[in-house]
């Protein structure tokens, strides 16, 4: 090694050493003021460090719910979706890292001109190596591998909608049914009703009137029954496509009347919802990318350095390699009437990341409101329950009562029809709220960030 070749290599060294500096700012969580409590949350709610596992749904011990939810997130099209996206992301991660080590290439020529009768030969290969000196590719290094956690923690938060998306119609799909039931049990009462009527009536027992009352008051419930059955079946196609199927029939499970609606609940402290909500981490993520991207920008005001070098074997016949060629150097290339532009891209990027801190900003209001929200119905949805039950009790005995006062002619028909009314309405009414208490359980636990990684999970994801 010559004296030249010896100088060259000692200042890529050095260049090498000082490569561990990287201008622009360093990456600092941004300083939440995170409430300490739930105001939303009751006695009957343990508020604790807790961990929400993966397959928290089979809290609800309903085989079709837990059948449906495993299909969905194993073959619906959008996380099939989110999940190539994963790998696509890391693939570009993958290449970004690549980005730090030098570049070898071959070539090789041959041909003949003028001066040489003979052809002419030639094989070489290159290396091309950008010395990171002011660290903008390991900025660029940190900003892909953010944007890799962004897209792993988007497929996590898109998994838990998915998850909450397949419980709410299914609950839907069961009280359409409980409904439908509802439906079709009145139309029973209400046409031996219409029937016992039309008899009297003919025996001039009755006016016109209450036969004509009977006949509307059939029609109604009867029409209902349709309905229910039409909204059912298309709760199933919509559920069918949610889970990544042909439209088809969902099977029977734990009906409404038969599900868990006292569960024992369990919230984590708001910091711990902060750190474990895969979309919360996908915004913050989305800061350090573009908070890395100043970095990227600032270092293209500054000079680039690059080592280069490159060898063939050459020839002037073809039947032999005769000649050694060979070079390295090291380059130096910067912005001359660029600099300005490349001035104003760095504020441009400090701009995006301040975008991107008020959007993360944004997201942990909605997330904390998300779950005030879900604890709200929660809490409200259980004591109207108790007293829809009341309510169904109630005018299921006055419609017995009514009839029996007709009977015997204490009372009029008309009394007995709007008693008939309220226990239909009644029965309806407890059918949706007891729908809607189960969609606010699952809406919490979407809203507290589904099934937490544990730090196994956690480190692996970041390693990557």
């Amino acid at each position: 090694m010559n004296k030249h070749t010896s100088s060259l290599l000692q200042m890529a060294v050095f260049f090498v050493i000082l490569s561990s500096c990287k201008v622009g700012p360093d990456y600092k969580s941004p300083d939440l003021n995170l409430p300490t409590y739930w105001n939303s949350a009751d006695e009957s709610i343990k508020v604790d460090s807790v961990f929400i596992p993966n397959t928290w749904w089979t809290y609800f011990d309903d085989p079709i719910l837990d059948t449906l939810i495993r299909e969905a997130l194993k073959n619906n099209r959008n996380a099939l979706i989110a999940a190539e996206k994963v790998e696509r992301s890391m693939l570009l991660l993958n290449i970004q890292k690549a980005a730090l080590w030098p570049g070898f290439s071959y070539n090789a020529s041959s041909g003949i001109n003028s001066i040489f009768s003979d052809p002419s030969l030639s094989i070489g290969a290159s290396m091309a190596w950008e010395l990171d000196f002011w660290g903008r590719l390991r900025r660029l290094n940190e900003s892909q591998k953010a944007l890799f956690l962004s897209d792993v923690n988007a497929q996590r938060a898109l998994q838990i909608e998915l998850i909450a998306q397949v419980a709410n119609s299914y609950y839907q799909l069961l009280e359409f049914r409980q409904r439908t039931n509802i439906a079709i049990e009145n139309t029973n009462l209400r046409d031996s009703m219409q029937i016992i009527i039309g008899k009297r009536f003919k025996g001039g027992i009755v006016p016109e009137i209450d036969l004509n009352q009977a006949q509307i008051q059939y029609a109604i419930s009867a029409s209902s029954v349709p309905t229910f059955q039409r909204l059912s079946a298309q709760t199933e196609q919509n559920l069918s496509v949610l889970v990544g199927r042909m439209p088809s029939t969902i099977g029977n499970g734990n009906s409404l009347q038969d599900q868990k609606y006292d569960l024992d609940l369990e919230l984590a402290i708001p910091s711990e919802i902060v750190k474990n909500r895969p979309d919360i981490i996908q915004a913050e993520q989305e800061i350090v990318a573009q908070n890395a991207e100043i970095g990227a920008a600032v270092a293209n005001l500054y000079p680039r350095f690059s080592l280069s070098g490159s060898t063939s074997y050459g020839s002037n016949n073809i039947d032999g390699l005769d000649d050694l060629f060979w070079n390295l150097g090291l380059n130096l290339t910067g912005p001359l009437w660029q600099w300005r532009r490349n001035l104003r891209a760095v504020e441009v990027e400090k701009k995006d990341t301040e975008i991107a801190l008020l959007a993360y900003e944004q997201k942990v209001l909605t997330a904390f409101a998300e779950v005030e929200n879900a604890l709200i119905s929660i809490r409200t949805l259980r004591e109207e329950i108790s007293a829809r039950e009341l309510h169904v009790k109630a005018a299921n005995s006055a419609q017995e009562l009514s009839f029996k006062r007709y009977n015997q002619g204490v009372t009029s028909y008309l009394e007995y029809l709007e008693s008939q009314r309220q226990s239909f309405d009644a029965q309806n009414f407890l059918a949706q709220t007891q729908a809607q208490l189960l969609t606010a359980y699952f809406n919490l636990y979407k809203a507290t960030g589904g099934g937490w990684l544990n730090e196994n999970e956690k480190a692996q994801s970041e390693n990557q």
